[in-house]
């Protein structure tokens, strides 16, 4: 079963890819969602909120020459786990080993539920546990 109380960000400059992401995330069983449309929001929402982010799922257009995203990300306390898509293919090789854990990149324009579902495992393991199929062996009585 989800965490419910996972606190997640969608920051896109595009009205139709938050309220995709969001729709998925509510799908998987998240609805602790804050979506933001622009940079001054997204950087408020991380740097004044009182609890860290679970997860942040940025578009790379939304800080275009205003911001490093991965270094932002990495660096920040509030920020526990992000996905940013839409990248450069030449900035997929910049993210250093010690934080590919916590820090996901992808060119993908948008990522769909197949790539949220497989993120959501590491950022909710306890859910994906709780959704695979009961392990023993199920024994069928024989009617007499």
């Amino acid at each position: 079963m989800p965490n419910k109380a996972l606190r997640i960000m969608i920051a896109d400059p595009l009205h139709f890819h938050r309220m995709q992401l969001e729709r998925l995330f509510n799908h998987l069983g998240y609805f602790r969602i804050a979506p933001v449309s622009d940079v001054h929001e997204f950087l408020t929402l991380v740097d004044y909120g009182c609890e860290p982010f679970d997860l942040v799922v940025v578009n790379a257009i939304l800080a275009e020459g205003a911001l490093d995203l991965p270094g932002f990300c990495l660096d920040n306390p509030q920020v526990r786990h992000g996905l940013i898509y839409n990248t450069q293919e030449a900035a997929l090789g910049t993210l250093p080993a010690s934080g590919r854990a916590s820090l996901q990149m992808t060119t993908a324009q948008l990522p769909d539920a197949v790539s949220l579902r497989r993120l959501m495992k590491g950022v909710d393991p306890e859910a994906s546990e709780s959704a695979q199929p009961w392990g023993g062996t199920v024994r069928q009585g024989h009617g007499g």
